[in-house]
C-alpha cells in the first residue's frame, strides 16, 4: 500500500531524521563560531562555547597599583585597591604571588612578599599591601588568582576585525580585498554569459551545436588542470599579479556553467514573445535587453549565488593569481590560514573572522534563495 498514489511512504520518518541530522551537523559549528565571536580570549581559552552562558573559572595574572600610589599610615606604608580595577561580580577563590604556586593562599589570608611586606586579598578583588619600609620599584606586584567570572559578551572583536587595522591582524583589509575580488568576478561572467546564452538559444548560425557541446564538455574540466597554463598566459601579457588577472580567471572558470544554465533557461521561454517582438521590428539586442534579461532574472540570480559563493570562499585561485608579498591584496581565506599558522592563540579574532567570512555568503543566499530552484530547474522539464 506504500506505493499507492496519495499515500506517504513508511520511510518518510527516516528522511526527516536524516535531514535534521544534516542540518544539525552544519548548524552546530556555525553556532559555535557565532557564540565564540562575542566572547573574550580568556573565556574562549577556559570553557567551550556551549558553556558561554555559565560562569567560568579562570587563572588570571593581575597587578596591584605601583609603589608611587602608596600612603604612610601609623608608621606603615600601605597600597590599597582592587585587582579588577573595581569591585565587580568576579569572585576570587585562591591566589598566589608566584607563578609556581598559583593557589598557595585562600582569600582573606595574608601572604608575605618576596621584597618585604605582606599582601591580603579578598574575594571581590580588594587587596591591601603593608610594609614597615617604603615599597620600591615602578610596577605593581603581580598576583596570580583563580577566579570565577560571570559570562561576558562583547562587540570588541567585531570592531577590531572590521574597523581597527591595528588590532585585526590584517582581517579588516582582507575583508574589503575579498569584496574587491568577488563583486567583479560575479558580475563579469554574468554579463558575458547572458549574451552568449541568448545567441546559443535563439540565434541561428553555423557551429552552434558544436559550441554547445564544447561548453558542456568544459563543465567537467578540473580547475586545477588550467591553473599553470593560465598563469603563464597571464604573466606573458602582464596581468598575473593583480585583481584584473584573478577577475579574468574566475570569469573563465565560471563561464561554462553560466552559459549552460542561462541557455537552458532562455530556451524554455515562450517563442511567441520573441517572434511577436521581431514582427514589431525589434532587433536582437532590443529583444535581449527588454525581454530576455527581465524574464531570465531567476536564472541570473541562481548563478550569481553560486559564483559569489565560489569566489568568496576561494583560496586556490587567490593563491595563484594574487601574488603579493606585501599583503595589499590578501583575501580573507588566505589571511585566516595565515592566522592559524602564525597566531593560533588569537581565537577570538579567528572565530570572528571566520563568522564574518561565512555571514556574507549567507546573506546573499537568503536574499536570493527564492530564485535558486527556479533557475536551476529551468529547461529540465518540457
Amino acid at each position: 500500500m506504500d506505493n499507492i498514489a496519495g499515500t506517504k511512504s513508511s520511510l518518510t520518518w527516516a528522511v526527516h531524521i536524516s535531514v535534521v541530522i544534516l542540518v544539525a551537523l552544519w548548524l552546530f559549528p556555525t553556532l559555535g563560531l557565532l557564540v565564540s565571536s562575542f566572547r573574550t580570549s580568556d573565556q574562549i581559552a577556559t570553557s567551550g562555547w556551549w558553556n558561554a552562558t555559565f560562569p567560568s573559572t579562570q587563572n588570571l595574572t593581575l597587578r596591584t597599583e605601583p609603589p608611587k600610589s602608596q600612603i604612610e599610615r601609623e608608621g606603615e606604608f600601605i597600597i590599597e585597591g582592587n585587582l579588577f580595577g573595581s569591585a565587580g561580580s568576579s569572585q576570587i577563590q585562591v591566589y598566589g604571588i608566584a607563578s609556581n604556586a598559583l593557589g598557595a593562599y585562600q582569600v582573606g589570608e595574608t601572604a608575605p612578599l618576596r621584597n618585604g611586606g605582606t599582601i591580603t586579598v579578598l574575594a571581590n578583588g580588594d587587596y591591601q599591601m603593608k610594609n614597615s619600609e617604603a615599597f620600591k620599584g615602578k610596577r605593581g606586584q603581580r598576583v596570580f588568582v583563580t577566579a570565577e567570572t560571570p559570562p561576558k559578551f562583547t562587540l570588541e572583536n567585531y570592531r577590531n576585525v572590521l574597523f581597527d587595522p591595528a588590532n585585526s591582524e590584517g582581517m579588516a583589509k582582507a575583508f574589503f580585498n575579498t569584496l574587491t575580488v568577488t563583486i567583479p568576478a560575479t558580475i563579469i561572467p554574468i554579463l558575458v554569459a547572458a549574451f552568449a546564452a541568448y545567441a546559443l538559444a535563439w540565434m541561428e548560425f553555423p557551429g552552434r551545436a558544436l559550441l554547445i557541446a564544447m561548453i558542456v564538455g568544459l563543465l567537467v574540466v578540473p580547475l586545477q588542470l588550467a591553473l599553470i597554463p593560465l598563469l603563464k598566459f597571464h604573466n606573458f601579457v602582464g596581468i598575473g599579479k593583480g585583481y584584473f588577472g584573478v577577475w579574468l580567471a574566475h570569469t573563465g572558470f565560471g563561464l561554462p556553467l553560466a552559459i549552460y544554465l542561462l541557455r537552458n533557461y532562455m530556451v524554455g521561454l515562450p517563442r511567441d514573445i520573441i517572434e511577436n517582438a521581431k514582427v514589431d521590428g525589434a532587433s536582437d539586442f532590443q529583444i535581449f535587453v527588454k525581454i530576455i534579461l527581465p524574464l531570465s532574472f531567476p536564472a541570473l540570480a541562481s548563478f550569481a549565488i553560486f559564483q559569489f559563493l565560489w569566489t568568496w570562499n576561494d583560496l586556490l585561485v587567490a593563491l595563484v593569481f594574487l601574488i603579493d608579498a606585501t599583503g595589499e591584496t590578501t583575501v580573507m581565506t588566505k589571511q585566516i590560514v595565515e592566522l592559524l599558522g602564525t597566531r593560533g592563540g588569537n581565537w577570538e579574532i579567528l572565530a570572528t573572522s571566520a563568522f564574518v567570512s561565512i555571514s556574507v555568503p549567507l546573506l546573499v543566499f537568503f536574499a536570493m534563495q527564492k530564485y535558486l530552484v527556479r533557475g536551476l530547474l529551468a529547461g529540465s522539464v518540457k
